[in-house]
């Protein structure tokens, strides 16, 4: 728990929404953009559910007040996917409506292989009526690429990441070389995609979207490079100063315990990641 709580004060930005606002600021000052991430998941009754939609609102106004430069991001479980999809797609409107409003932009983060196509419909029941709202692919499941595909027929703003759960051989690539190439192969696929945001720290994964991207004619406004906080901060302002658009994905809250515990305990690829970049 210790090492834990060690590890939370450098990769999150406080517990409250006051300390989020105060890091984006301190990231905007080096030219980086923001998405913001109340830490949560898996709300198993309705107040939870509907409190994590309150604070999702909140947010938005928040950044609005403030005149920061971030969006949000939020996982469908949180508001309630899992036990009454029905009360998470109502919060989701709501969310989406109170971002419009205020010109923001709503990301909805894909959570475990069993949650994905649910979360695909909720997301493309609304899409067509809210496309300021995107969504988040995992490069290690297997259906990634077509999930890719979709995407892009649909007008989808997509953030491609490689995955962060264990999941079973069968949905998902066992082997790192094998999620990298498909990485690859989605990063070429979303150089049709309005505005797709490689969330990667593996610098050739960031080289070979940036050759695909060129190869497509997209310029450095058409796409963003997204990393999280407290990870590969220097390399971020490399790629900012180079003019590319770099976002930087703040969580906070008070749920951090299971945020990273879920995520070590899952895979030991993940412990020895946030390691070698504690000391970067």
């Amino acid at each position: 728990m210790r090492a834990l709580t060690f590890l939370a004060h450098r990769f999150v930005a406080g517990d409250d929404i006051d300390d989020a606002i105060e890091a984006v600021r301190a990231l905007n000052a080096d030219g980086l953009k923001v998405t913001l991430d109340n830490l949560g998941e898996d709300s198993h009754d309705k107040a939870h559910a509907l409190a994590a939609a309150e604070e999702n609102l909140a947010m938005l106004r928040r950044i609005a007040q403030s005149g920061v430069d971030a969006n949000i991001s939020l996982k469908l479980s949180q508001l309630g996917m899992g036990f009454d999809d029905a009360l998470a797609k109502e919060s989701l409107l709501r969310i989406v409506a109170e971002a419009e409003k205020l010109k923001n932009f709503v990301r909805i983060d894909m959570e475990g292989s069993a949650f994905t196509q649910k979360t695909l419909d909720i997301f493309y029941s609304l899409h067509d009526a809210h496309p300021g709202v995107g969504i988040v692919l995992q490069a290690a499941l297997r259906r990634t690429e077509q999930d890719c595909r979709d995407a892009v027929a649909r007008k989808v703003r997509v953030r491609l990441c490689k995955g962060a759960y264990k999941e079973p051989d069968t949905v998902a690539f066992p082997d790192k070389k094998d999620v990298d190439a498909n990485y690859d192969r989605c990063a070429e696929i979303l150089a049709k995609a309005p505005i797709p945001a490689m969330a990667t720290h593996d610098d050739a994964r960031i080289e070979h979207a940036l050759k695909a991207f060129d190869a497509a004619g997209l310029v450095k406004s058409d796409y963003e490079l997204q990393m999280l906080y407290g990870i590969r901060g220097k390399r971020a302002r490399e790629l900012r100063e180079k003019g590319h658009t770099v976002r930087v994905y703040v969580p906070y809250g008070t749920h951090w315990f299971p945020y990273f515990y879920r995520r070590l305990r899952e895979r030991k690829e993940n412990l020895l990641f946030i390691v070698r970049n504690f000391f970067e």
